[in-house]
């Protein structure tokens, strides 16, 4: 059957969906009992830090797309200012109220964005740029949301595996039902876009692409890189990074690496997989899980760095 075409009425029609089957989760509506406190914090506490942090950062994110798509309007105003952001500002919130549940610091999300947005949104009052800007929008939602479908998948399978039902189904669960949408609607717009890419369009966003590609929320931080480095170990997705990197960049290639034929995903989504694995076995996680008490006293010392190396 061949694949419809995509239009400006369509992806809109998507995004009032989105919201109407999708409101912001309540934090009153989830049910955050957990069996064992101190196992979820000890085998998924890097895992659960890094998500929520990951989610709150859904406000600097909005800072980033209004930096670099100076006067954004339409429906990718209407997708991130009210269904995107209200969205994935109750996920993080639900996680990190999960993360002192089970004795861990509040999450910290880091708010400061790197000066080469400025720089592209210094350009983007050019239209030409300005469509290079909502390409690389696309783009990196795109990769994004896929990484956390992935991410969320593994947690709630892992979750069960250690009879944590209940958090799995109600924290977990909801959060990642409202990920997919997130994900068409980048996919999308990319696919729109791409159509109307002129070839020099298309080639500075290689470029940009190619130097600039980072894992969610690593944000060109070290650390961080060493944290997800610890979740795609922790989630044994380090065994295949070649079919990991196919899930993440098959979309990416095929619009804007069409001219290389045969190739699955772009490479620097594979390279940049392998630095954050290669950080974490080398380096272990920035920051472990120690056990707080609800005024953020920790009630243990943390655990050397190499502690949770390999932990499953």
């Amino acid at each position: 059957m061949p694949k419809k075409q995509v239009t400006p009425g369509k992806i809109r029609d998507h995004v009032e969906r989105l919201g109407e089957l999708y409101p912001p989760i309540p934090l009153s509506s989830v049910d955050r009992t957990v069996r064992d406190p101190e196992l979820v914090r000890t085998r998924f506490g890097h895992v659960l830090n890094y998500l929520a942090r990951v989610e709150l950062e859904v406000d600097r994110n909005v800072l980033e797309i209004l930096t670099v798509i100076p006067g954004i309007d339409g429906t990718d105003r209407f997708f991130y200012q009210d269904v995107w952001q209200p969205q994935e500002i109750q996920h993080g919130l639900i996680l990190d109220r999960l993360c002192t549940d089970v004795g861990l610091p509040p999450s910290t999300p880091k708010m400061t964005f790197d000066w080469t947005f400025r720089l592209l949104g210094a350009l983007a009052h050019l239209r030409p740029i300005q469509d290079v800007s909502r390409m690389m929008f696309y783009l990196t939602g795109a990769s994004t949301e896929r990484q956390a479908v992935l991410a969320y998948n593994s947690f709630t399978a892992r979750l069960k595996e250690i009879g944590e039902d209940v958090i799995a189904e109600s924290v977990i669960h909801p959060i990642k039902r409202q990920e997919p949408g997130h994900f068409a609607y980048y996919r999308m717009s990319a696919e729109l876009l791409a159509t109307t890419l002129r070839p020099w369009q298309r080639w500075l966003v290689q470029q940009l692409r190619s130097t600039s590609y980072a894992m969610v929320g690593t944000n060109g931080d070290e650390e961080y890189k060493r944290d997800i480095g610890g979740l795609m170990v922790t989630f044994d997705l380090d065994h295949d990074l070649e079919a990991y990197a196919r899930e993440v960049g098959r979309l990416e290639a095929r619009l804007i690496w069409a001219d290389r034929n045969g190739l699955e995903f772009p490479p620097y989504v594979l390279e940049s997989m392998r630095e954050s694995v290669e950080l974490y076995r080398e380096k272990g996680l920035s920051t472990l899980p120690a056990r707080y008490d609800l005024e953020g006293h920790a009630l243990v010392e943390r655990p050397t760095s190499r502690s949770l190396v390999g932990v499953r």
